[in-house]
């Protein structure tokens, strides 16, 4: 495809003026002469397009054209790039995407809802028309993992892409994390409210800390880093609701620190994925993400493990992963949306992941009477599961005891059958909390 922008502007249609959408804005305006330098052309929006017409966003659209239809900005020859920042899996946003891709206008997203579910088909329809499926953005706010994954990397057989992938529930699990250490410690409930007052967290947090959001982010990065078809389905997610002050407090006393981790890893067995909170030691670099960082981690077999942290949301970074975008449209810098073909992508069967084999955190709040400990040991001992560490919290006590247990290596099955033989035992006060360890 011939670079039409070398010289003149390129035109693009802005859709969505919330947050990232009003940074979209300021950033082309305060970076203008820097920003046409680099793209070898000006970049300039010339359409815009919401729900709310007379929202008051803190930046002047009076230069902009207002479209209230935004179905009709695929077919405009005076708009070249569509950028989207509505989100939502579904809905205008995927026709609007699959409108600019079929006509054969380059699109700009940061809708990782919707490339997790759809991305195969979007990525089929921007290779046959031969134009840019842009995504930067969706993936780790302003950190260029995508690039990173896509082209930095592109020579490597990856073996195994983590990492901390949502910033509200890192502030959550930091901040409470801090707390404990000043000798505070503050519940999940108390920290979940603050994060929502300081716009951390969305009134509906839901998509955060039950890991949704993650796990979108988690199917694009294993797709880049091990050219399997995306298959958002197939990620066990748990998020971090179930996390107490205790848990924090045994973690630092084991030596670790507890985040919310994406995994994914490809190998003879099928594709494993998972969103799930884990105790990462203190001397693994995801143990240092604080507040609402992300960190991407990747593993190389020629570059060795590649560590991107930086800010993952937020008008400002993600705003400035969008800009990259566009420059790299107005450069005709892309490629595949997914790395390589669709066609050339592997349907992969989803792992097994009883057979994995690894350390494991597990938490029992139980009645404090005789027997309970030999119980819970007798379940372990009956499902091949091997102790390291057993330790009780509480002892007598209204509200029951806490037994954190920390294992020897053994296959991950062994662990739900011991919580299997548990279910329904009248000892146990609440339902069993795992946590897998990262060695």
């Amino acid at each position: 495809m011939t670079n039409l922008h070398r010289h003149a502007p390129l035109r693009v249609a802005l859709v969505g003026l919330g947050t990232v959408g009003g940074g979209v804005i300021r950033l082309l305006q305060t970076n203008a002469d820097l920003i046409a330098r680099r793209a070898g052309c000006p970049i300039q929006i010339v359409a815009i397009s919401a729900r709310d017409r007379n929202k008051d966003r803190g930046v002047d659209l009076s230069p902009y054209e207002w479209v209230d239809d935004m179905t009709t900005l695929a077919m405009r020859d005076d708009i070249d790039v569509v950028v989207e920042l509505i989100g939502g899996a579904d809905g205008p946003a995927l026709t609007l995407a699959r409108q600019c891709l079929t006509v054969g206008k380059p699109f700009v997203t940061a809708n990782k809802a919707m490339l997790a579910h759809h991305g195969l088909d979007l990525a089929g329809l921007a290779e046959k028309a031969g134009v840019a499926l842009k995504y930067e953005a969706a993936v780790a706010g302003g950190i260029p993992v995508i690039k990173g994954m896509r082209e930095g990397a592109a020579a490597n057989e990856i073996s195994r892409v983590y990492g901390i992938l949502n910033g509200t529930c890192n502030y959550i699990l930091t901040t409470m994390e801090k707390a404990q250490e000043s000798g505070n410690p503050r519940g999940f409930d108390d920290v979940l409210k603050e994060a929502q007052e300081l716009g951390y967290a969305e009134a509906d947090p839901s998509f955060d800390i039950d890991g949704v959001d993650a796990a979108h982010k988690l199917t694009i990065l294993a797709s880049l880093a091990f050219g399997t078809e995306l298959d958002f389905d197939s990620v066990a997610t748990t998020g971090i609701r179930h996390v107490i002050a205790a848990d924090i407090a045994e973690a630092a006393a084991l030596g670790y620190r507890i985040r919310l981790v994406g995994m994914a890893e490809n190998g003879p067995d099928g594709l494993f994925q998972r969103v799930h909170p884990m105790l990462v030691p203190l001397n693994h670099p995801l143990a240092h993400v604080d507040g609402s960082l992300n960190a991407v981690v990747a593993e190389g077999n020629f570059v060795g493990r590649l560590f991107f942290q930086g800010r993952g949301a937020g008008d400002g970074p993600t705003a400035s992963a969008v800009v990259a975008d566009l420059i790299d449209v107005a450069r005709d810098e892309y490629g595949d949306a997914l790395a390589m073909p669709v066609a050339a992508l592997a349907q992969q069967k989803p792992a097994d992941a009883g057979k994995r084999v690894g350390r494991a955190y597990m938490r029992f709040k139980v009645q404090d009477r005789p027997g309970v400990l030999a119980e819970i040991a007798a379940a372990t001992r009956d499902a091949g599961v091997s102790i390291e560490s057993m330790i009780q919290r509480g002892a007598n006590q209204a509200d029951g005891v806490l037994v954190a247990i920390v294992t020897h290596a053994g296959e991950e099955r062994c662990v739900r059958e011991t919580l299997d033989r548990l279910a329904g035992s009248d000892s146990l006060l609440q339902t069993p909390i795992v946590m897998h360890i990262l060695d």
